[in-house]
């Protein structure tokens, strides 16, 4: 706990650089945070290019904020994991200004062994790009993929809902605290989020959102991923930040295409122009990518009927997060309809035509209502591969999903 206080005090140094990256050198200086702290102030002026600002800073040594941000951590229940834990992604490590802590939210995912992709776009978006932002994240979940993205309007937020739709678990990285819901009316997203996947920031909890923090933020979107996908972008955006932020740590980007004089395709569509970005129209194009290259693998999910793909689109569609006291009168009225009911399921036939994981999971629910997180823990397989058999059980009409994402079985097993 010693050392960890003093990991947070060096974070918080970082305070108006705008850049960790001044912080991370004098850490590689040093060696450790301790190191660090212990220094005696004239140690500092032997460090070339220096900031006068983060010495003046560094020469404080006060560890009361630090130690208040421990308190807070533990009584809100939250990680925090520094560059040192074996835990932090070496994406992440290998950036020139890696971020020194970061605080959690949920479960945490081992980035460097999934194909994780970044979802950027416009707080304004159109119908069109909430529907291929949504559509995109959907199919990207249902195929072994990881989206990580914001938590703002537009299009962070139908990527996140796709996510969801998809029974997957989105990651959404703030530029504020993990306690601090910004935007506000995303509140039933945000505790979603923090439910399903994580919720992850750099600064310290109870830090509001300000503007100057998103930029910086951005780096990590694209750092945590393989690729980032731009959706709906304005030529002057926070979204082409982002993707310059992408090409600069070698990241491969993508973009959907808009209509030649919409404003909110100008910047997606010059990314493509200028060949600085893969023209994407489907999930399958971001895919192809990565197929056999990371230890987790990635398919290409079968489509899903039209039907299935019309309802769950409609509630993407539905970006604007419903208020807790709200939330169980939407969830009334967006139950799905209960699957066909068969009678029985014979388990030698299932045999022949389910997976051993989705027959696990169909025998969990067998005469039960659960939750992803309860099947996890009743099969005892990873969250992705639940709910990568949850979506195929759906589509053969084996499983249906009812409010407040609970999942029963259609089928009697005998």
């Amino acid at each position: 706990m010693a050392t960890l206080k003093y990991w947070i005090w060096l974070s918080q140094r970082m305070g108006g650089q705008g850049s960790s990256g001044p912080v991370c050198r004098v850490l590689e200086h040093f060696g450790t945070p301790e190191a660090v702290y212990f220094a005696d102030p004239a140690e500092y002026k032997l460090l070339p290019d220096l900031p006068a600002g983060l010495r003046a800073a560094l020469e404080d040594k006060t560890l009361e904020r630090a130690e208040d941000c421990l308190e807070q951590c533990a009584r809100l229940n939250l990680r925090i994991l520094t560059v040192q834990d074996a835990d932090y992604p070496e994406r992440l490590r290998q950036l020139y200004d890696y971020p020194l802590v970061l605080y959690l939210k949920g479960k945490w995912f081992p980035f460097d062994e999934m194909v994780a992709i970044g979802m950027v776009g416009s707080r304004n978006a159109t119908g069109y790009g909430i529907e291929m932002a949504g559509r995109l994240a959907m199919d990207l979940t249902r195929s072994g993929a990881l989206v990580v993205s914001g938590i703002a309007e537009g299009i962070d937020t139908a990527a996140l809902k796709g996510v969801l739709q998809a029974g997957g678990a989105p990651v959404s990285v703030l530029g504020c605290g993990v306690d601090v819901v910004y935007p506000k009316k995303n509140r039933g997203l945000f505790e979603d989020v923090a439910a399903a996947g994580v919720l992850i920031s750099e600064y310290p909890p109870g830090t509001p959102a300000e503007g100057h923090h998103f930029p910086v933020r951005n780096r990590i979107i694209s750092g945590l991923s393989l690729g980032v996908a731009a959706v709906e972008a304005r030529e002057h955006s926070g979204t082409l930040i982002t993707m310059r932020h992408a090409l600069e740590q070698s990241r491969d980007t993508f973009a959907v295409p808009g209509n030649a004089d919409a404003p909110m395709s100008r910047g997606t569509n010059l990314l493509i122009q200028r060949q600085e970005a893969k023209l994407i129209m489907s999930a399958a194009d971001i895919l192809e990518e990565y197929r056999g290259r990371q230890a987790v693998q990635v398919y290409t999910a079968p489509p899903l009927v039209r039907d299935e793909a019309g309802e769950r689109l409609d509630a993407v569609r539905e970006f604007g997060a419903a208020r807790p006291a709200e939330r169980s009168v939407r969830a009334k009225r967006e139950e799905k309809p209960a699957a066909p009911v068969l009678p029985t399921l014979d388990r030698k036939t299932a045999r022949e035509t389910l997976t051993d994981d989705q027959l696990t999971v169909l025998e969990a629910l067998d005469g039960k209502t659960l939750l992803v997180d309860q099947l996890v823990e009743e099969t005892q397989l990873p969250a992705r591969r639940v709910a990568s058999a949850l979506t195929i059980l759906q589509v053969n009409g084996y499983v249906a999903e009812g409010a407040g994402k609970r999942f029963t079985s259609s089928v009697c097993l005998k």
